[in-house]
């Protein structure tokens, strides 16, 4: 039967002087998320723990797992980040993107909301399973306009969705099938938005620990400026 070995890890990168990403790593509910906080003060940071101790709770409380359970989750958690933002003037409009993985009969189900990421690898090759929840690709990529001018354009870091800020919240979900060889990367922007996909790849499919595989994608991206918080979630399917 597949085993499913889990490892986390958070930094804040080089620029940035607090840590508003947010990761939890739940084997006996075989809850994975991670989760990049925004927002003045420390609405950011807020926002992310909230987020993720939200879905923690609703999962825990479910004997189901499944994606309605999931999406249940993530909605709780935008209802909880709203209700305190608007309790606490300091966290008004705080937010959180969320990118969360549950084991459920043999499969992987994935739920994310904003830009937070989903990536799977097997047999060396790096495949996206989610799809951001950004002006680049809801709108800019529909206008036609080319890969240079998505990359230059002033609204290309803009999210169309986030928890915590808005009543409706769209969840993106995803399944994926447990295999032994499979390994997962679950990543806030600040890994995937300055590492590009070859050197992620070449850093999952080399055969050593996690914590070195998480080591190695952080070091990448403080290598490559670190300008924002840095958090990797990975996971291996064994026999």
């Amino acid at each position: 039967m597949p085993m499913l070995e889990a490892f986390g890890q958070s930094d804040c990168g080089c620029v940035r002087q607090n840590n508003e990403d947010s990761f939890l790593i739940a084997p006996d509910l075989g809850l994975y998320v991670v989760a990049d906080g925004m927002g003045g003060a420390a609405g950011g940071e807020v926002a992310s723990r909230l987020a993720i101790e939200a879905i923690e709770q609703v999962v825990r409380a479910s004997s189901e797992r499944s994606a309605a359970v999931l999406v249940s989750a993530l909605e709780d958690a935008n209802l909880r980040v709203s209700e305190i933002a608007k309790a606490e003037p300091s966290l008004e409009g705080m937010g959180t993107t969320v990118v969360a993985a549950l084991e459920a009969s043999g499969e992987l189900l994935i739920a994310n909301v904003g830009d937070s990421r989903a990536y799977a690898v097997r047999d060396g090759e790096l495949k996206q399973i989610t799809t951001d929840q950004t002006w680049v690709e809801e709108v800019g990529r529909r206008l036609g306009l080319t890969a240079e001018q998505l990359r230059q354009h002033p609204m290309r870091h803009m999210l169309t969705m986030v928890v915590g800020i808005g009543e409706t919240l769209r969840v993106q979900t995803a399944r994926l099938p447990l295999s032994p060889g499979l390994t997962v990367l679950l990543s806030t922007d600040g890994l995937h938005g300055v590492v590009d996909t070859s050197k992620l790849t070449a850093v999952i499919k080399n055969e050593i620990s996690l914590s070195s595989q998480a080591h190695y994608l952080i070091e990448a991206a403080r290598q490559a400026g670190g300008p924002d918080n840095i958090t990797v979630v990975l996971l291996r399917v064994t026999e």
